[in-house]
């Protein structure tokens, strides 16, 4: 443990030191960059959006000048702050300093061991200033987007995830959008009618989400010295919650519906107005974050779209007085912390799959317990499972099969087809780790089951897993008894057989556990072999569509399944084994 500790902290070093490599290096160009963009900008404007309280970013994006300031990454606040004070004569007016140090200007600003209260930006909550709360509740302010993505990317390297690519994703509050909108309208009503305001406010912006994401996905590619792509399964989730604002969304749900949960959302509303809103705020509104499921910040999803009504609701308000140019009738939200940060660095399931062949008869195929008493001597899951999640080091697994078969019946003849899903995969194991995973279960002594052409597959694998399910056929063998001497015209009898449809009614054995339904199923061929020295015994061979119950089919299940071994031949009849001899399906056939 001490190495691993003494190793990250060598790695965080060197990645510090880079960053302020990067710093002395681009800081000219990125100055010069931010200078020519500033000079264009109305000085009265800009020194309204201040006393307001907008940030220094924010004030950039609702200038339309995101990409200047999103590409220079190793740019302090402080530094920005200074050039559009100087630019503008503003001195005075600008939002609090940074307190980093002038030794190392991106290094980390914490509140450990102090009470760091940074000034907040009134629309991003200091999400752009890169200020948050982190898991232990304390505010932590990082001096740029650089020293950002060295916090993220020394996360990232502690989960140890094998990184071929990354994709970022971005959940922030719904009061963001909110107090941006109210800024916007604020801007409009007063300098509408000014030529800047028609040619800067107008254009096309990125939302704060969007802007935080090219912040600092160029030093995310560069610290873990690979490429950002939109699809890439190593997922990278950023999650700005705000207990403030939760409340007061849930003050408004419990005051306007009754907790009653409002299905319409804010896009709708905002839509409906276009000519109030330009279009950079409409795609702000839409922009939120659904990612995860149906959860948003901790939150379901209803939750999150009452969330919207909320604001949209209030934005009504406001557009529809449009008598005061000021912030009277619509106050920017005032937070007293910033909102906590939440990380999560995961991947998206990793699909090994292939085809299993059972040679005991003892064996489940998934783990079985009943009150707390395992049946049967393992499972098909926990022998195939056991030994690939260790190879991918992930979190857990599942298992899925093209159908099952009961733990007394065997699985033999080509396998029966199967997916192992590894959930948070560290390692996604090569062509040569998958061929030993298959050696090693194949080794094992007992010699329980044998697995056959395992592969990496991608999400394809469900595809192949279900494709032509329904419809795929299956071959068995069966040892059957009868009450009577099996005869020359029962062989033919049965041997005759061509698609014959049956009806079954769920078998008695599972009633507890399935549907009380009546299937109509195929039995496509069916041949007997005699057992030497016995005429009550034979071995059946048949071919039936896939959701047969064939122990029903011989025995008749009580009158259940209709005809049976036993109707057609006019006489008792029992199976006593049964194997499953080939599953139809194209699914993993070869390597």
């Amino acid at each position: 443990m001490a190495n691993e500790t003494e190793a990250a902290a060598a790695a965080a070093q060197a990645i510090n030191g880079q960053g302020e490599a990067h710093v002395i290096s681009s800081a000219v160009d990125e100055s010069k960059l931010v200078s020519d963009a500033v000079r264009s900008w109305p000085p009265h404007a800009v020194k309204d959006l201040l006393s307001i309280g907008v940030c220094i970013r924010c004030i950039f994006r609702l200038f339309g000048a995101s990409e200047i300031v999103h590409s220079c990454a190793t740019l302090l606040t402080s530094a920005l702050s200074a050039t559009v004070e100087k630019l503008m004569g503003l001195e005075g007016h600008m939002e609090h300093k940074d307190h980093g140090s002038k030794e190392n200007p991106c290094s980390q600003q914490s509140s450990e061991g102090s009470e760091l209260e940074p000034k907040l930006c009134k629309i991003c909550l200091g999400i752009l200033q890169f200020v948050y709360r982190d898991n232990r509740e304390m505010v932590v302010k990082r001096a740029c987007p650089y020293d950002f993505a060295v916090f993220i990317t020394e996360l990232v390297k502690q989960e140890r995830h094998q990184i071929d690519s990354f994709s970022l994703e971005v959940s922030i509050p719904s009061s963001v959008v909110e107090n941006e909108q109210a800024v916007w309208l604020y801007m409009k009503r007063k300098y509408d009618s000014e030529l800047w305001f028609q040619e800067k406010f107008r254009a096309d912006c990125l939302s704060a989400k969007d802007f935080l994401k090219l912040s600092i996905t160029n030093p995310l590619e560069t610290l873990l010295d690979t490429k950002y792509n939109l699809s890439s399964p190593l997922r990278i989730r950023l999650t700005y919650t705000h207990s403030e604002v939760a409340i007061k969304v849930q003050k408004h749900v419990e005051k306007k519906e009754g907790n009653k949960r409002i299905k319409t959302g804010m896009s709708s509303v905002l839509h409906q107005q276009p000519h109030r809103l330009p279009s950079c705020h409409l795609n702000c509104a839409d922009d939120m974050d659904t990612r995860v499921g149906n959860e948003i910040a901790g939150r379901e999803y209803s939750d999150f779209v009452t969330s919207e009504e909320y604001v949209s609701t209030r934005l009504c308000n406001v557009s529809d007085n449009n008598d005061s140019p000021d912030l009277s009738q619509f106050e920017v939200e005032k937070v007293s912390q910033p909102c906590s940060l939440t990380f999560l660095c995961h991947r998206t399931p990793v699909y090994i799959g292939g085809r299993y062949l059972k040679y005991s008869r003892n064996v489940s195929q998934t783990r079985w317990i009943i009150d707390d008493e395992r049946m049967g001597e393992a499972s098909v899951e926990e022998i195939i499972g056991s030994n690939i999640l260790p190879i991918c080091r992930g979190d857990n697994y599942k298992f899925h099969a093209a159908g099952r078969e009961d733990i007394d019946v065997r699985m033999l003849g080509s396998g029966r087809p199967f997916l192992i899903e590894v959930q948070n995969a560290r390692r996604v194991p090569s062509e040569m780790s998958v061929k030993e995973i298959e050696r090693k279960i194949n080794s094992m002594e007992n010699n329980l089951v044998k697995v056959k052409n395992v592969k990496v597959v991608g999400s394809q694998g469900w595809s192949l897993m279900r494709e032509g399910e329904a419809e795929k056929q299956k071959q068995y063998a069966a040892l059957v008894w009868i009450s009577r001497s099996l005869e020359d015209d029962d062989l033919k009898t049965l041997s005759s057989v061509m698609d014959m449809p049956i009806l079954q009614r769920t078998p008695i054995r599972v009633l507890h556990r399935r549907s009380p339904l009546e299937r109509e199923k195929i039995i496509h061929w069916m041949k007997v072999e005699k057992i030497a020295g016995s005429s009550q015994y034979f071995l059946l061979h048949l071919c039936t569509q896939a959701g047969t119950y064939i122990k029903e089919f011989v025995h008749g299940d009580l009158g259940r399944t209709h005809p049976s071994i036993g109707s057609i031949l006019g006489c008792r009849a029992e199976i006593l084994q049964l194997d499953v001899t080939d599953v139809k399906m194209d699914c993993f056939l070869t390597e």
